[in-house]
């Protein structure tokens, strides 16, 4: 999974349109800034939008949200290729994020990487054959005391060990939220 180019192949199968109450959420937004600086609120509305169309941002959703605030398509290409926290691909349910910079790689993370793979069956990048979870790298997640970690929405996991993993698998798979 790449942030590096727009796959045109990935597509939502129709136009992609808020709810009402996104749409309020959105133009208070907006409005929250000065009169011709609407761009400002890029990132916030590709959080919304990500969250309101199934955890990703397709090329019709990435439209709509220029169309929203005015700008080219290409601007809000930009952001959302440049930034590693906009998934430009279907996900699963939930996204580990492993943290995999020096600290967390001295600690282990390659090693809790190859578990994770190995317990879910799917390399960097890939979802799960039932939808429930995507494995990411990511960069710095702030947490190099703690290492090695993964963050899951916004919940972080730290210290992880095998069966750390094993129990953070089980309680997503059962609906709970990780301890």
């Amino acid at each position: 999974m790449s942030n590096t180019h727009v796959d045109l192949s990935k597509r939502h199968s129709e136009k992609p349109t808020f709810s009402a109450e996104k749409i309020a959420e959105v133009q208070a937004l907006i409005a929250s800034y000065p009169e011709g600086k609407s761009k400002s609120a890029l990132i916030r509305i590709l959080h919304i939008a990500e969250e309101e169309f199934g955890g990703w941002l397709s090329i019709e959703t990435m439209d709509y949200v220029a169309e929203i605030l005015k700008i080219q398509p290409i601007e809000v290409y930009e952001v959302a290729t440049f930034y590693t926290m906009f998934n430009l691909d279907p996900v699963g349910k939930h996204v580990f994020e492993v943290c995999h910079t020096g600290p967390c790689m001295i600690s282990g993370s390659d090693n809790i990487m190859d578990y994770i793979q190995q317990k879910l069956e799917i390399k960097v990048g890939e979802t799960t054959k039932d939808g429930m979870f995507t494995l990411k790298t990511a960069e710095c997640l702030g947490a190099c005391g703690y290492a090695p970690m993964l963050q899951c929405g916004k919940k972080f996991h730290e210290h992880l060990t095998k069966e750390r993993v094993d129990e953070i698998i089980a309680a997503y798979r059962s609906g709970e939220m990780p301890k």
